[in-house]
């Protein structure tokens, strides 16, 4: 019963959340019901979307909705590893190097246009996404909790752009694909930028949650029931990809896990201590979009990715 009360606190505090974020952002309902679950699951997230829709304001209202520290990094060509996780500096009065954290030692991290920078800059990234912790000189610094890595993307523009590789790529969660608003949700978007509500977002968005809430609402989701027969349906909607004659390269035992972790979220979410086969679906796409590569034949007929995913949906028998 205890946990079933928990549940039902981490659903009212995601309610919450949307409301506050609501003020301001439009139409992107979906875009932060996944970050949330991402950061409920331990997972960072891969944002992409043209220019101008909300992908940069979404992820500076979220941190603004939990209480903790915060950080952007806006990745340039010339942008150095050190310029993320820190260097070293001499001390005149000790003559000793201290080691000067980068901007990396956050909470909640935005990096801007994450394949603006070399590969170099994006592999820095690797121990930090996937371990929570930092080398340098010998020497390991552990990030505090709950931390998290929101970056973005322009799906659309490739001059100066690195492509992120696969095994980057594979460090994030979800893959969160930003479409543009509706007729109606434009019109709303308007009248907030007039009344000055976009602008002023730090005055009308409230904290919500605290760093220690966050770690309460995760041990929650670590929590959640999952039935056997709906780990079954997670695992064979995963072998699919990798015996899809579309695809090239499928998900991994990591993107099983990450259906499962993201599932959980989801239905903690939702105020509920089990999963279901909805569940698993919401989240699918998301998290294996970016990890599945189509054939050379299927990408010349115009399939995508998430086509594919759709039909092994169709595919894989629904448990009941």
């Amino acid at each position: 019963m205890e946990n079933r009360i928990d549940v039902t606190q981490l659903n009212e505090a995601v309610d919450r959340i949307r409301a506050e974020i609501g003020k301001v952002i439009v139409g992107q309902e979906k875009m932060i019901d996944l970050i949330l679950a991402a950061l409920l699951a331990e997972g960072h997230v891969l944002i992409e979307g043209v220019p101008g829709v909300a992908k940069t304001l979404t992820a500076k209202l979220m941190a603004r909705c939990i209480d903790v520290p915060f950080s952007r990094i806006q990745f340039t060509p010339d942008l150095m590893p050190s310029d993320v996780i820190g260097t070293s500096v001499f001390n005149p009065q000790s003559a000793t190097f201290n080691f000067k954290q980068g901007p990396v030692f956050s909470n909640l991290v935005l990096i801007d246009e994450i394949n603006r920078s070399p590969a170099k800059t994006q592999a820095a990234l690797f121990e930090v996404m996937e371990e929570r912790q930092i080398t340098y000189d010998g020497t390991t610094y552990k990030f505090k909790e709950p931390f998290m890595v929101l970056a973005t993307q322009n799906p659309v523009e490739h001059e100066g752009t690195y492509r992120l590789p696969e095994a980057q790529l594979d460090r994030f969660l979800f893959k969160i694909e930003v479409k543009y608003p509706t007729p109606d949700e434009e019109i709303r978007i308007l009248e907030h930028t007039h009344q000055g509500i976009t602008a002023h977002f730090t005055d009308v968005v409230r904290p919500v949650l605290t760093a220690q809430q966050i770690n309460e609402y995760r041990q929650v989701v670590t929590g959640v029931h999952v039935e056997d027969k709906v780990m079954r349906y997670i695992a064979e909607l995963v072998y699919e990809t990798r015996n899809n004659k579309s695809v090239y390269l499928g998900g991994s035992p990591r993107a099983s896990v990450a259906v499962l972790k993201s599932s959980k979220a989801i239905a903690a979410m939702r105020g509920r201590g089990f999963v279901t086969p909805d569940d698993v679906s919401e989240v699918l796409h998301p998290v294996l979009s970016h990890r599945i590569i189509l054939t050379p034949e299927k990408e010349m007929e115009g399939s995508t990715p998430a086509d594919v995913i759709t039909e092994i949906l169709k595919k894989v028998e629904v448990p009941r």
